[in-house]
């Protein structure tokens, strides 16, 4: 099948998991973080003080994340689309009417909570049950949410914020999902879609579907999650301390900002050729390489000072967003099946919130306490190299376990 004549025949699912990973955008750092100086003057809160409630908040969605995600084994897709959407738009409502610190932090907990971890963990899970043959390219495009809302949500947040203010921003994005997110997902999502026996016989999946529990128990699980969490922890460490790193380098925070569409291009690119990519060859082989161009990002940033780095860098993080996300979105159910995928997938999604709030923690202490941030993003760059090589044997032992299964 082309890929015209896929996108053709399976328009509405695939329209309906991207909008899923676009709106999750109101529960992204890069979109709750142009609210913070707003929250800061307001509230009196310190940088410090902000922040705190914010790894709080998502390390509270974290360990959340698993108990309601599993609920996509039990339910049809378009009810629990239809609850995180009716969710989201809760907390936006509560984020515009913040009156009280402990207001902020439940707002930063539902958001993260039903935009990071649900939308796009519905969405993904979405795809990678629907889809079996074609998977890659399915997860592909459900990925590509996620630069489309880097590249809109900011720039329509800040211009609303200009007419009716940062508050008013937030209403308004609730009142979206509420009178035009809902009601096209429950159209779009009105019919189910099952793979049809010639694709899973092509999709040469194992038998075998996995419980939680035997994927917690298997060690190849564990070490895939250290590995493919990297981008999660290194970019938001790095985009969370970007003040301190261009104020370092003696670059502009303007031009920083301005390499953003290069990551989000980055992204796209990336995510269109990994997905085919991944249908002919498998999410197992493909794995060894994922952290490849995060790797080369880190060495480059950490020892070229150069302002022509920041190009350069962003790029590379767009084309590891774009290869990690789309490779992990077909991995799982490639290699556990779909039947408990909701459940499993749900545990992956947690530690994926877990890295991304404990990384800038973590950057922010050991700055403070001295440790340069070349260094820090130099052991970054070495950690994937080493996750190179651990993710091969992983890839190795999935293929091996597969050909004796068959």
């Amino acid at each position: 099948m082309t890929y015209l004549a896929f996108l053709r025949e399976n328009a509405r699912w695939l329209f309906a998991c991207y909008l899923m990973t676009v709106f999750s955008g109101f529960g992204q750092t890069f979109f709750i973080a142009l609210s913070t100086g707003d929250l800061q003057a307001e509230f009196g809160l310190s940088h410090g003080d902000l922040g705190g409630l914010y790894m709080l908040a998502t390390l509270g969605s974290a360990l959340t994340l698993p108990v309601i995600g599993r609920t996509l084994d039990h339910y049809p897709v378009r009810w629990i689309a239809a609850t995180v959407v009716v969710g989201l738009a809760f907390f936006c409502f509560v984020m515009a009417n913040v009156s009280a610190v402990w207001m902020i932090a439940f707002a930063y907990y539902g958001l993260r909570l039903c935009g990071q971890g649900m939308m796009g963990h519905t969405s993904l899970t979405a795809a990678g049950r629907w889809f079996t043959a074609q998977r890659g390219r399915a997860v592909s495009i459900s990925i590509l949410g996620f630069p489309t809302a880097e590249a809109l949500f900011p720039i329509t947040f800040v211009a609303l914020s200009a007419v009716v203010g940062w508050r008013g921003a937030w209403t308004f994005g609730a009142v979206v999902l509420v009178l035009v997110t809902l009601p096209l997902l429950l159209v779009l999502l009105s019919r189910d879609r099952v793979p049809s026996a010639s694709e899973a016989k092509a999709a040469k999946v194992t038998g075998r579907q996995w419980t939680l529990w035997d994927a917690a128990c298997d060690w190849r699980f564990w070490l895939v999650s250290c590995g493919v969490n990297a981008p999660a922890f290194i970019g938001t460490s790095i985009f969370f301390h970007q003040v301190y790193l261009v104020e370092l380098r003696g670059w502009s925070l303007e031009l920083f900002a301005g390499a953003f569409f290069l990551m989000a291009a980055g992204v796209v690119c990336a995510t269109l050729v990994i997905g085919p990519l991944i249908d002919r060859f498998s999410a197992r082989q493909l794995l060894p390489f994922t952290l490849v161009p995060l790797m080369f990002a880190c060495f480059l940033l950490a020892n070229t000072h150069a302002q022509i780095v920041v190009f350069a860098f962003m790029a590379l993080v767009g084309i590891s967003n774009g290869f990690n996300g789309t490779l992990v979105g077909a991995l799982w159910p490639e290699v556990y099946g779909t039947q408990h995928m909701g459940a499993i997938r749900s545990v992956a999604f947690a530690i994926m919130v877990f890295a991304s709030a404990a990384g800038p923690g973590l950057v922010g202490w050991l700055i403070d306490i001295g440790v340069s941030l070349d260094l820090q993003v130099n052991v970054m760059g070495i950690y994937c190299l080493v996750f190179c090589a651990l993710l091969t044997i992983s890839a190795r032992a999935y293929r091996s376990s597969e050909q004796s299964a068959g």
